[in-house]
């Protein structure tokens, strides 16, 4: 009689841990992934940093996509300034060069400014530039620089798709602390404008570099930061960002995930000091 009571007892037990166990458990972030627009297969990327990022933090990733392919893509965040409603931090992986209303960019930013943090990738670097000499340095503040005073870097164009070896200049910062840098395949490697101390929050992390062989057949070198930390507007969202990603080898890559993750962590206050994330936003083990 006796055992046949304590066993009840001992899963009664077992449960209320479980349920409080649950009940401490902070809730996963929740990610806005915009995609879609000119010259990159975002139909797979999209599928690939979500199972990617899913896998290696306690996020969850929800698509704004479109399949439009061309450099104005119609995605919903050009016309509603509340998009990002109810999202903890938006990944900006859209190809929206055609874009250069400045109304329209304001509706993109206006989460970012009211304190939404930010991951940019890649072409969200050469989207929603609003001044057709864009190849110009902008001051920051004025109206040209609408779009790179949120990215906190300006590039106009990149080099061909050839490798581009990646070397962490910064590794006290979170994002890099313990990472080692690594040569990709093919790539492109974007260009600075500007020196990007011009920002002021600006924090460079790592550089590419990049063998150019021009049609004549001389070799020259190219280097630009290809991964930088940032603060945006009255609030200081934080923004991380980097120009890797164009091919699916290259956002596959577990060493781009790794980064992408960090970078996504640190921008929602949820890294830590030595690059490991906060208690409760680790990946739950399978």
């Amino acid at each position: 009689m006796f055992p046949s009571f304590r066993l009840p007892v001992v899963l009664l037990l077992s449960v209320l841990a479980s349920v409080a166990h649950a009940a401490g458990a902070p809730k996963p972030l929740k990610v806005l992934l915009i995609t879609g627009g000119c010259c990159h297969d975002y139909e797979k990327q999209k599928d690939i940093l979500k199972a990617g990022l899913e896998k290696r933090a306690r996020v969850v990733v929800e698509h704004m996509h479109t399949p439009d392919k061309t450099v104005k893509p119609p995605l919903a965040c050009l016309t509603n300034p509340d998009y990002a409603a109810g999202y903890d931090l938006v990944i900006h992986d859209e190809c929206a060069a055609g874009i250069d209303d400045p109304a329209l960019v304001q509706n993109v930013l206006k989460p970012h400014r009211d304190g939404i943090p930010a991951v940019v990738l890649h072409c969200a670097m050469h989207s929603y530039r609003v001044v057709p000499d864009f190849a110009r340095p902008q001051a920051p503040g004025s109206p040209g620089a609408l779009w790179f005073d949120f990215l906190g870097l300006q590039s106009s164009r990149h080099g061909p798709k050839e490798p581009v070896t990646i070397r962490f200049t910064d590794t006290s910062h979170p994002i890099t602390k313990g990472l080692q840098g690594w040569t990709t395949g093919p790539e492109e490697l974007y260009n600075n404008v500007q020196a990007p101390k011009v920002y002021p929050t600006h924090r460079s992390l790592a550089t590419g570099h990049q063998t150019v062989t021009s049609k004549a057949g001389k070799k020259s070198d190219e280097e630009a930061v290809v991964v930088w930390a940032h603060e945006y507007g009255p609030k200081k969202a934080r923004v991380f960002g980097t120009t890797l990603g164009h091919f699916n080898e290259a956002v596959e890559d577990p060493r781009f995930l790794d980064l992408v993750t960090r970078g996504l962590l640190w921008a929602a206050g949820k890294l830590g000091p030595d690059g490991k994330p906060v208690a409760g936003y680790a990946a739950a083990k399978p």
